[in-house]
């Protein structure tokens, strides 16, 4: 690959939304994957280099400060430093009400699409700041609406990135810094085992693909550098 290739670090690139958004903007990109398997971000790292770019496998569970930044200080003496960010690691329980939560669950929850993502944009910020990167939250239809089922934790949480982004923006916008915070509706990935009642297949025939949530992802990444992708709703036709 040619160097001056931007490099792009994908959490929660295992699977699900975080494999379709690494794939997507694979093409003449350096990729970092991170994730808590190794074996599904190797499987990654293949479908990367088919696409047209270069990957680097760097397993980690995202809510380990200690991890993410050994994985950036592995990506900056290899690649330089990291240019643009997709955050997609995220977590629910079954148990999503006052009545049956369970407190540790509730911090997992938290750790994972909180906590982690503050951890992670803050890592790699100095490089964003350089590289007038881009910072794309994978979010929840439940950051932008109230959804009653989404659960407690998860609801606060995915809220909580709509403010990160904002500050972001409005804090770093003289750095070239954008945030966009990316709000999917349904999608059928593995994640939806994590629900009370699990959707069967005629419910999953109906939702977003994986795929629809990577394009979003290359569109905001490719827009040009004096546009920024404040926020952006995708949902299936059938979603209410």
């Amino acid at each position: 690959m040619m160097a001056g290739s931007r490099v792009l670090w994908v959490t929660g690139a295992g699977s699900g939304m975080g494999r379709a958004a690494a794939v997507a903007a694979a093409a003449g990109r350096r990729v970092a994957l991170s994730g808590r398997r190794p074996d599904r971000l190797a499987e990654t790292a293949t479908l990367v280099a088919e696409a047209g770019g270069e990957a680097m496998v760097l397993p980690l569970d995202a809510r380990d400060g200690d991890a993410l930044a050994g994985a950036h200080a592995a990506i900056s003496s290899a690649w330089g430093g990291v240019d643009d960010l997709v955050l997609s690691a995220g977590l629910n329980s079954p148990r999503r009400t006052w009545a049956d939560q369970s407190m540790s669950e509730v911090q997992a929850v938290i750790d994972t699409n909180l906590t982690a993502v503050v951890r992670t944009v803050d890592t790699a910020l100095p490089d964003l700041r350089t590289a007038g990167g881009q910072v794309v939250v994978i979010s929840s239809y439940a950051g932008w609406r109230f959804s009653p089922l989404a659960g407690v934790a998860y609801s606060a949480s995915k809220s909580a990135l709509r403010s990160l982004c904002q500050t972001l923006n409005a804090q770093e916008a003289r750095n070239g810094v954008r945030a966009s915070h990316l709000c999917p509706g349904d999608v059928d990935t593995d994640f939806l085992g994590l629900r009370p009642h699990v959707p069967d297949d005629d419910a999953r025939s109906v939702m977003l693909r994986p795929d629809d949530v990577g394009r979003a992802v290359r569109f905001v990444l490719e827009s040009p550098p004096w546009v920024r992708i404040d926020e952006l709703v995708i949902s299936p036709v059938s979603q209410t």
